[in-house]
């Protein structure tokens, strides 16, 4: 008991308290960070988010989200990154998380790593042996010198390296293998650390935080790129960049652009880029098998250099990788000729360049008369040379009258090459792609052939149509004529739509169908044939139903008129009077345009079958014109993709030697041998007690303990004079 007078100890201070709980949970912090399970779960979540950026395509148009998603959806994976998961925030966030866990855990391990490669761990005590799981002791009716030398003898052959400690009552041997495994572990944590580092450099984070810092913001407008405000633009000196540069030959540029979730920026290269030629080789088939462009490479300083770029073969220059990353227009001028579809008017030509557009005003006397005197807004999309498609030359051909009324409904402006069997790659021929826009604004692309193709033995040409870019195309087969046109085609929808037409030619289809005495007969088959007629047209209600067209229409009327057990006779006898009425439609549409009326024939027949089902689907071709490419004067252009990627050095190192450590890792088992030789220096007998350790267990290692058992300890044959030793006493 302390006496009353004794000084009391001073509390302890509440700032060196809270100075202490602050260091100790700082290092509960960093042991957090460095740990196992942390790096574990921050692997997870990289494996986890570079699953979804597979299967969720990324950088698409936002309404292919909303088509595939739905809105609600669309624009929740929106906001947390999911179109563009390797460039997110919370991505980055995790591979800083990943670079900073692994290069505290390799902080930590590396001293002891380092002192462990450094110990031999002689002074291990004799009896320490005994616990390990590989033991063994023995006799040699040796001394301790002759003893020495034949371990020496045993070890140098095993490729061990050993040192010996001597003491008072025998020698401790260490002997060890295998201290590359160690090395792995640091060369494959380290390689991840780089590989991070060398991603997230080459990555958006740089680029972003340039863009902030120098107050740089995206550009999501559209024009030209030389009319880009400087807010948008990055210098030359931008340290790491992937950029875009869209070069048409014979022209040159030195401005790339750079896609980013938000817009878009501009990247100034310290060069421009002059496209002498674009060359491309194809295939016998039509296939191309190769893309190159011939270059000039100017610097700022005047100095040009020549290269050629191909697939696979970029070309470096200051530092700046220039791949060939793909090709497209530059501006091809186009010739289209416009048809009225199925309206009365004179054809007539439009020109003009691919990316620019044209208003097709009130003024034209075909759009006048037949267009309905809309405005429209034609847009040159596209021009396509070369085009190979999977066509089967052994089609049949397609009779209207034997085939399915209902069925053939599914073939409604369906695929333009559904060709079944064996594929027979083809190149067809140029087509053209173009928009037309109405003065509402919507707008729908058409991607139309050149030249007619084979399909099912009849000679037809492709009018593609698609409402949106996410959509595919569907295509309206139009038969082509005896002059490889379709103008014959067009005139048979113009005349179907005219009433005046389709009565002539109930007429004279009844007149010969009937036989000249049976007036009464003819009277019917007209009357039957207008029927047929106006149904298909589209110019009669069926029963208060709204008015359909084609062979919907023909369809909805034998349902509402004829009972179930006779549709399938009606249906055929039908298609039959309307396969005889559009014939004798076309001899009126010919007439009217003065030429002779064409002779029936197996080839006229294939083609009315065709016409039938080509009027059918153009029903739903929402289009006033059809344009017709006349002629074209290509100009192609090459996209290249040019490279800034000073972190890609650090991700090759990081790939090496991630390859290294882990075939050390995997491939080297570190082992440490000891061997306690026991007796006096004197003596003419040595006891020997061995252990092994191993940093993995596994039948390798049994077999390796017992056969250097049996080696030191199987006979007592003295060692081999002369034997060499590695052996080292401090």
């Amino acid at each position: 008991m302390s006496s009353p007078l004794s000084p009391t100890p001073p509390p302890p201070s509440t700032a060196g308290v809270q100075l202490r709980a602050g260091s100790r949970r700082a290092q509960e912090a960093v042991e957090l960070l460095s740990s196992m399970r942390f790096a574990i779960a921050l692997l997870t979540l990289i494996c986890i988010a570079s699953v979804i950026g597979t299967v969720v395509q990324q950088q698409q148009p936002p309404v292919n989200y909303v088509n595939q998603f739905g809105p609600f959806w669309a624009d929740v994976f929106a906001r947390i990154g999911l179109y563009a998961v390797y460039s997110a925030g919370w991505f980055l966030l995790i591979l800083a998380f990943l670079v900073i866990s692994t290069s505290l855990c390799i902080a930590r391990n590396t001293p002891k790593i380092l002192r462990d490669l450094k110990s031999w761990k002689e002074d291990l005590r004799e009896s320490s042996l005994k616990s390990f799981h590989h033991r063994a002791t023995g006799d040699l009716a040796l001394g301790r010198e002759a003893a020495i030398a034949r371990v020496s003898d045993l070890l140098s052959k095993g490729g061990w390296k050993a040192r010996a400690q001597v003491r008072e009552h025998g020698v401790m041997v260490a002997a060890r293998q295998g201290q590359a495994n160690k090395i792995g572990y640091l060369a494959a944590h380290s390689a991840i650390v780089l590989v991070c580092i060398g991603g997230l450099f080459d990555g958006d984070l740089i680029l972003r935080a340039q863009m902030a810092l120098q107050g740089k913001t995206t550009f999501s407008g559209s024009g030209m790129i030389k009319d880009v405000p400087a807010q948008h633009r990055l210098g030359s000196s931008n340290p790491t960049f992937r950029a875009n540069l869209f070069v048409p030959e014979g022209a040159r540029s030195g401005s790339a652009v750079i896609n980013l979730t938000e817009g878009a920026v501009v990247q100034e290269l310290p060069f421009d880029i002059e496209l002498k030629k674009f060359i491309v080789e194809y295939y016998d088939t039509g296939m191309p098998k190769l893309f190159a462009s011939e270059v000039l490479v100017h610097d700022r300083d005047g100095k040009s250099t020549a290269a050629t770029i191909k697939v696979n073969e970029p070309f470096i220059h200051n530092g700046i990788a220039i791949y060939q990353s793909s090709f497209d227009d530059g501006g091809s001028r186009l010739t289209l000729t416009a048809h009225p579809f199925g309206r009365e008017g004179r054809p007539f030509e439009v020109q003009g360049e691919v990316g620019s557009s044209t208003t097709l005003t009130q003024a034209a006397d075909a759009v006048a008369a037949g267009a309905a005197r809309q405005s429209l807004q034609l847009e040159f999309a596209g021009l396509r040379v070369i085009n190979v498609e999977n066509l089967n030359p052994e089609g049949e051909g397609t009779d209207a009258r034997k085939v399915d009324l209902v069925a053939s409904l599914g073939q409604h402006l369906g695929s333009g090459a559904k060709a079944a069997g064996d594929k027979a790659l083809r190149n067809v021929g140029p087509s053209v792609t173009y928009r037309l826009r109405d003065a509402a604004g919507q707008a729908r692309e058409y991607h139309n052939y050149m030249l007619p193709m084979e399909l099912d033995g009849v000679s037809v040409f492709l009018a593609g149509l698609r409402e949106s870019p996410d959509q595919p195309m569907r295509y309206l087969r139009i038969p082509a004529d005896t002059q490889g046109t379709m103008d014959d085609w067009l005139r048979l929808k113009t005349a179907l739509a005219d009433p005046a037409a389709r009565s002539q030619a109930a007429q004279r289809y009844g007149k010969a169908a009937a036989p000249d005495d049976k007036k009464d007969m003819a009277e019917q088959l007209q009357a039957s044939a207008l029927r047929a007629l106006s149904l298909f047209a589209g110019a009669e209600h069926s029963q208060g139903r709204e008015a359909s067209s084609g062979l919907q229409a023909l369809h909805d009327f034998i349902e509402a008129n004829v009972p179930e057990a006779d549709r399938l006779r009606t249906s055929e006898v039908l298609l039959r009077i309307l396969n005889g009425a559009m014939y004798e439609l076309m001899g009126v549409a010919r007439e009217r345009a003065g030429l002779p009326v064409l002779v029936p024939d197996e080839k006229l027949q294939r083609f009315m079958g065709q016409a039938v089902f080509a009027l059918a689907d153009s029903f739903s071709y929402p289009a006033p014109l059809i344009f017709t490419l006349k002629d074209f004067q290509q100009v192609q252009a090459s996209v290249f993709q040019v490279t800034r990627a000073p972190g890609k050095n650090l991700v090759y190192l990081g790939c090496v030697l991630l390859i290294i450590g882990v075939i050390a890792m995997l491939y080297v088992r570190e082992r440490r041998l000891w061997i306690w030789l026991a007796g006096a220096a004197d003596a003419h007998a040595t006891t020997v007690s061995m252990a092994l350790s191993s940093t993995r267990q596994t039948l390798d290692t049994d077999k390796e303990f017992e056969a250097l058992r049996q080696d030191l300890l199987g006979s007592g044959l003295p060692a081999a004079a002369g034997a060499p030793t590695d052996m080292r006493t401090p």
